[in-house]
């Protein structure tokens, strides 16, 4: 079983910069995709960014740009480094791990930037 834990959500004016962490516990494989996705209210979930096996990433084209995701295999972490933040990031984050069929869910974290 794998479980994900999100940290580093809050509040924040426009421009700024948040980081956020996800660590992940269980049977976790270097070919297991990890990433983020966010949701606003009244919107569909969205991909923000993954970070797949041998290191390519992909992003949502709203954040190409001003996010970068990485990841740390030791530790079983990916972080999303979100930077330039605009009113329209704000959302819930998840932090994602796909494995073959399966699909993994953190709690998910809010992002708010407002002035």
């Amino acid at each position: 079983q794998v479980q994900l834990v999100e940290s580093g959500g809050g509040l924040v004016q426009p421009g700024g910069s948040l980081r956020l962490s996800c660590g992940a516990s269980g049977s976790i494989f270097s070919t297991d995709v990890m990433g983020w996705y966010r949701q606003a209210p009244g919107k569909q979930r969205e991909l923000v960014a993954e970070y797949m096996f041998g290191g390519s990433t992909n992003y949502g084209d709203s954040v190409k740009g001003r996010f970068t995701i990485s990841r740390d295999y030791a530790k079983n972490t990916v972080s999303l480094q979100m930077n330039s933040l605009k009113p329209e990031d704000t959302a819930v984050y998840y932090c994602t791990l796909v494995r073959r069929r399966d699909t993994y869910w953190g709690q998910g974290t809010q992002v708010t930037v407002s002035s």
